[in-house]
């Protein structure tokens, strides 16, 4: 019996050596762990954001040693619903949509900002056959014209916008005060139903709107930005606040620390960022004021 154990006492040593020197052995164990997940909020078309959110995918995965997962959503919402009910663990939300869902996961946080989501912007753009020039106030020439904002959670696309429609005409709602409103559903679109002429005005996300134009999308004859807001607080990334439970203490941190650290061009230019900045839940507090007012948050 005694030799029997030490026979597979010996066996048990050279699998455990085996493991140490065979990729497919360490690979095995890698894979046993559960994927950190992640989404984004739909905010442009699917092409790019396959291309944005698989770098950083890939650059997630060498940095904290899990496989990482990028799933592609179809709404605001669903980004939400994905994050609230454990889905994904980690989001790339605008300003409103990380409100909602850190309100909706007691824990959660945003860790991580661009630098431009400090101060951020949103341009109402024209179609050039409604004469409208762009002007430091705003355009009160909107009124009675058609207009669509983005997705109807959108921070840039429709709830910063629809304060300022209600800051300019006070007492009256955007569908007071327009022709028709509609909603998008994401930027790239609304660019393409204003530059159509489907829409005669609408409101964007100001980095979008320069992505589109350096990409050659955007036709200077047929659209043009006619105002540009103050600046408010937009994107984050927030992150559950059970991931140490899952992928060990100090795995939120890793995290954090390794989106801050991102210096790649090819990964920061689809975001139209220059960088990842540090944030807390603190800098999103007018957007609750916002959105209650607004009549968009409980």
């Amino acid at each position: 019996m005694n030799g029997m154990l030490r026979r597979f006492g010996g066996l048990a040593r050279i699998a455990a050596l085996l493991g140490t020197l065979l990729p497919g052995a360490a690979t095995a164990r890698d894979e046993a762990k559960p994927p950190f997940v992640f989404t984004g909020i739909p905010d442009q078309d699917e092409s790019r954001l396959v291309e944005r959110f698989g770098k950083v995918a890939t650059y997630l995965e060498g940095k904290l040693g899990v496989p990482v997962r990028y799933i592609p959503v179809k709404s605001y919402p669903a980004a939400v619903t994905a994050f609230s009910n454990g889905q994904v663990q980690l989001a790339w939300f605008g300003g409103f949509t990380g409100v909602q869902a850190r309100r909706a996961v007691p824990g959660s946080r945003a860790i991580a900002q661009g630098a431009e989501d400090a101060a951020f912007r949103t341009y109402l753009i024209a179609n050039t056959g409604t004469g409208l020039a762009r002007q430091a106030e705003f355009p009160a020439g909107i009124a009675g014209k058609t207009f669509t904002f983005g997705a109807r959670t959108s921070t840039s696309g429709r709830l910063m916008p629809e304060h300022f429609i209600r800051q300019a005409f006070p007492g009256r709602t955007p569908e007071q005060v327009l022709a028709r409103v509609g909603f998008s559903g994401d930027h790239s679109r609304t660019i393409q139903l204003v530059q159509s002429g489907a829409f005669q005005v609408g409101a964007v996300d100001f980095a979008v709107w320069d992505l589109e134009r350096k990409a050659g999308k955007i036709d200077p004859g047929a659209v043009s930005v006619i105002w540009e807001s103050p600046p408010f607080p937009d994107y984050q990334w927030t992150l559950r606040g059970d991931v140490d439970a899952v992928y060990g203490a100090g795995f939120g941190e890793r995290l954090e620390a390794a989106l801050l650290a991102v210096d790649d061009p090819a990964i920061l230019e689809p975001f139209g960022r220059t960088r990842f900045i540090p944030v807390t839940d603190a800098a999103y507090e007018p957007l609750i004021a916002v959105g209650r007012s607004t009549g968009l948050l409980d």
